[in-house]
């Protein structure tokens, strides 16, 4: 049978690295087995906690084999002849032979073995033992692997401890245990970074232990546990059992459940979902909802926020792709860049129908999070549940179990989801249909007042913004993949390949941005305030070896500010490439001049630009510039690029090795969606515009060794960038403070 795939059950990259290649390399050491004595290399030391006889040797041993153990050894003592021991060597042809079948099937049964024994002129138990060898030899490697890792592990972390403990003391208030920053004193990277990591480190630790005592004396790990001759449709679920405390029937129960109040959430209507006349949304009738449910509402005597929404609306994509794209975890983020920051699938509990993925359940984690590090993120850990509901019909239910969560760190689960999700329905002319369920439980945290509304209102993290967000990026999708773009869709780009190679590298530019300005939990921000009262977060970080961003210590400092214009108004000021010397101190100091224009979008504001900068004081510039709006979220995002390497990227070129380091804007509705406009043309007319969330980041090369220290000249310098673009936009927008 198929052996289930190793599960990454941590975020640690040493834990997850393949150890496919130092199993090749010790391949050839299984081959010589004695012929007088296949029993003395076998599975006894490597195979003793299998659940079938054959692979526990000799804890397990059959009469069969205790018979041939017995007789060997007996003719060794007769006499005490000290005869030479025979050994066979396989041949070239065996052992590649056994290799493909041991790919395919670790455990064979015996008529397996016995076909392979006369194909290769072996005996059967030749054959046996050469299999069990070779499962304990790839287990022996793999344990010793692993521990050397975690023995890796544990040394960091403590010695990240001693020097964290060394720093605190040094560099930290007693009072309030936030560093402190002076012209005297420098910063590193590593004082930003230990908190998090520590508690990390942490984290997977007592993670990996948990797991290796809840495997049972005499009992292989999940991955191992397939007796030969038993069940060959044997999934990981099974193991749930026994690690997460729920089996294949209770999860699929529980999932079965969820999926009939997601598809009753997503056509019920009124008395259930009342519409909103004064904003046109949908709000739920919780007294009709308990109702109808009967939810266990009483957990663990904490106090909840209950957010629930719905959104439907029409998405130009097609529906397989659309259900694939949902399960595959990357294809997932890259749908969402502004949402999530962090997912991962745990494991994949039923592989469902093939490629159709009907039917597959997986356990996930993801971080959502908005685009500012003021809003804490939320750690979701789920299971997501793919069902086809008829030919035309996919729904993909999201939901967390009460038994999976026990069985988490509870410093995580700050946050849970009740079923929520969406139902795809097929439109038969390359549309489907979305209804969108978001339904979720979190417990109560400090919201800055900036964010309140916004958050506590359910636009943050509700369906609507869901929604907009995915068609937005199925709409770029489209547009990436399109062969007959106008023209005036597609100017200063002469080759399709050219077109496609700038849409990649805005793409990836605003992906990097919305990964390093949310607050996530692998980053520490440090608050700074300014003379003029604004307060800047900030962070470092260092890139080694990633050929997509600049090498060095990068700072990133992060402003929120509520801005008294409306979105579309703030949008247009800022993309416009005309009046960017309004408020641009950095890349423009002359006139700028827009080479390429490229749409991605219906909306001309969904567009990607290289825009050409001219002074006298320095050389040309060029700035790569990516705009998104849609009918929740608008952002700008934009970088400094090399010339020669835009060049060739415009010809068609792979863009993924040139360096990058985004900075942008990120503008959000202020929440309040009848408040009158402060600013208007006219003082006598008022309109029920509400305000904007406006979000500036900007990101720089400190110093381009990532040795190197951070310096309180480079966080001066990243915050006078940041303060002074908002005094000038707000200068430009004509609504200064008073």
């Amino acid at each position: 049978m198929n052996n289930p795939p190793v599960k990454d059950f941590f975020a640690s990259p040493a834990l997850s690295l393949s150890l496919a290649g130092v199993f090749r390399n010790n391949a050839a050491a299984v081959s010589q087995v004695e012929e007088g004595d296949e029993g003395s290399g076998g599975g006894c030391q490597g195979e003793q906690a299998g659940t079938s006889g054959e692979n526990s040797e000799p804890a397990g041993q059959s009469d069969e084999d205790r018979e041939s153990n017995e007789s060997l050894n007996g003719g060794r003592e007769v006499g005490n002849k000290k005869k030479r021991k025979k050994y066979h060597r396989h041949t070239v042809e065996q052992i590649r032979v056994m290799e493909a079948l041991f790919k395919e099937s670790p455990h064979p049964d015996e008529k397996q073995r016995q076909q392979l024994s006369k194909q290769l002129g072996l005996s059967a138990r030749q054959v046996k033992f050469w299999f069990q060898n070779r499962r304990t030899q790839i287990k022996a490697v793999q344990e010793r692997h692993e521990n050397s890792l975690l023995k890796s592990e544990i040394e960091k972390l403590q010695e990240e401890n001693r020097t964290m403990r060394e720093t605190i003391k040094k560099a930290s208030c007693p009072h309030c245990g936030f560093t402190t920053l002076s012209k005297d004193t420098t910063m590193t990277t590593e004082e930003q970074q230990l908190r998090i990591e520590n508690a990390r480190l942490k984290a997977e630790i007592e993670k990996l232990r948990r797991i290796q005592g809840s495997i049972p004396d005499g009992n292989t790990s999940p991955s191992s546990s397939c007796s030969a001759g038993g069940d060959q449709n044997k999934s990981s679920l099974d193991s749930y059992s026994g690690f997460m405390g729920l089996d294949k029937s209770r999860i699929l129960d529980i999932a079965n459940v969820a999926m009939d109040e997601l598809i009753k959430m997503a056509t019920a209507q009124e008395p259930l979902w009342v519409r909103s006349v004064e904003t046109g949304r949908e709000i739920l009738n919780y007294d009709e909802y308990i109702k109808h449910f009967s939810p266990d509402i009483s957990r663990n005597g904490s106090v909840k926020n209950i957010e629930a929404s719905r959104e439907n609306g029409v998405i130009f994509f097609d529906t397989p792709r659309l259900v694939q794209a949902f399960m595959d975890v990357n294809q997932w983020k890259e749908l969402f860049p502004c949402l999530i920051s962090k997912a991962t699938i745990f494991d994949v509990i039923s592989n469902g129908q093939g490629e159709s993925k009907d039917g597959t359940i997986q356990l996930m984690f993801a971080e959502i999070q908005m685009l500012t590090p003021l809003v804490p993120i939320r750690e979701i850990y789920f299971v997501r549940y793919c069902k086809k509901i008829s030919p035309s019909k996919w729904a993909i239910l999201d939901v967390s179990i009460d038994k999976l969560e026990e069985n988490i760190d509870s410093s995580f689960m700050k946050c849970r989801k009740r079923p929520s999700g969406c139902i795809i329905e097929d439109q038969d002319n390359g549309h489907c249909k979305v209804v969108w369920v978001e339904h979720i439980e979190c417990q109560k945290c400090v919201i800055p007042t900036l964010y309140r509304s916004i958050v506590t209102s359910g636009l943050a993290f509700g369906a609507r913004h869901w929604m907009a967000t995915l068609r937005l990026q199925c709409e770029r999708s489209v547009f990436y993949m399109a062969t007959n773009v106008p023209t005036r869709d597609c100017n200063g780009v002469s080759t399709l390949a050219g077109r496609k190679s700038i849409l990649r590298l805005g793409q990836r530019m605003t992906s990097n941005f919305c990964q390093s300005i949310g607050a996530s939990g692998q980053r520490t921000w440090t608050k700074v305030s300014t003379k003029g009262g604004d307060d800047i977060r900030f962070t470092t970080r260092k890139n080694i070896n990633d050929p997509g961003e600049p090498q060095g210590l990068i700072v990133c400092a992060v402003l929120s500010s509520w801005m008294p214009v409306p979105t579309e108004a703030l949008f247009d000021f800022l993309r416009d490439d005309s009046r960017r010397t309004e408020w641009d101190i950095m890349l423009t100091p002359g006139a700028t001049q827009t080479i390429v224009n490229l749409a991605k979008g219906q909306d001309r504001g969904n567009s990607v630009t290289v825009h050409k900068t001219t002074s006298s004081e320095r050389t040309n510039i060029w700035v790569l510039q990516d705009s998104s709006t849609n009918s929740y979220e608008s952002m700008v995002v934009f970088a400094p690029v090399d010339i020669e390497g835009m060049q060739s990227v415009m010809t068609g070129c792979d863009s993924s090795s040139l360096a990058i380091l985004p900075s942008g804007f990120s503008i959000l509705p202020d929440g309040l969606e009848t408040r009158p406009l402060v600013i208007t043309s006219r003082p006598d007319e008022r309109t029920m515009e509400g305000g904007s969330l406006l979000t500036i980041a900007f990101q720089i090369l400190a110093n381009s060794s990532h040795l190197a220290k951070l310096t309180m000249e480079s966080v001066e310098t990243v915050n006078a960038i940041v303060s002074c673009t908002l005094r000038n936009i707000k200068k430009a927008l004509q609504c200064e403070d008073g």
